[in-house]
């Protein structure tokens, strides 16, 4: 029985991806990473935390990367929020219903405590998840490890095993499991217009079952036995 699910944030129930991938390209590329795109990016960082990201820029780079690097990233990327965040076709209609059918629900997002709640303040989703949104800034590991979701499950007061995890990224996948948790992949992204066969190949393989590109029929998804 699901008696809560567990939603990733970015990709998921906004569509921020786009924006974020290609903010972050662009900086990378400012810091000497020339062959940085948004795709590079994405299939490498969907759903990482940005200390692995910036581990990885200072790999390239071969020296350390500056110290206003992730504030630099998220200053310019919450500026163009208020005017071009999109909130996912079909989420605060899913929301109300699991809400209704007594369901809790959480965000565990691999984003910083900065972006979260400025993305749940933008898009006007956080109504429904005061109290209960959770960032990789409050573990000591981010996805693909389990602690995220394990948290999101003690704070919600539910057994890992009875709690539904919608991810679009592979390392949130893999997390999910790791923590007991059933996973549900989610494609209706628009980073994935040019991917979407071969990322749902991807997040079902890595665990996922089922797979939707869009919130249609995602309830019943949800709350089915396992």
């Amino acid at each position: 029985m699901t008696r809560a699910v567990i939603f990733d944030l970015d990709g998921v129930l906004v569509d921020s991806e786009p924006l974020s991938l290609g903010v972050l390209a662009e900086e990378m590329r400012a810091l000497g990473i020339a062959d940085a795109t948004p795709e590079e990016v994405g299939r490498q960082f969907l759903g990482v935390a940005l200390p692995v990201i910036r581990a990885y820029v200072a790999d390239r780079l071969g020296r350390p990367v500056p110290e206003a690097f992730v504030e630099r990233f998220e200053d310019r990327l919450l500026a163009i929020y208020p005017d071009k965040l999109r909130v996912i076709e079909g989420v605060p209609a899913l929301l109300d219903q699991l809400q209704a059918a007594g369901i809790g629900m959480a965000i565990a997002t691999g984003g910083s405590l900065r972006r979260m709640g400025e993305t749940l303040r933008v898009s006007g989703l956080d109504r429904w998840f005061q109290g209960r949104a959770f960032s990789a800034d409050q573990v000591a590991q981010g996805k693909p490890a389990p602690d995220l979701f394990l948290l999101a499950a003690r704070e919600l007061g539910v057994a890992p095993k009875d709690c539904v995890v919608v991810e679009d990224s592979p390392h949130g996948v893999t997390g999910a499991l790791r923590a007991g948790a059933r996973a549900v992949g989610f494609t209706g992204g628009s980073h994935l217009d040019l991917s979407r066969a071969d990322h749902a190949a991807l997040l079902r393989a890595k665990g996922a079952a089922p797979i939707l590109d869009s919130m249609a029929g995602m309830f019943a998804a949800l709350t089915a036995a396992a």
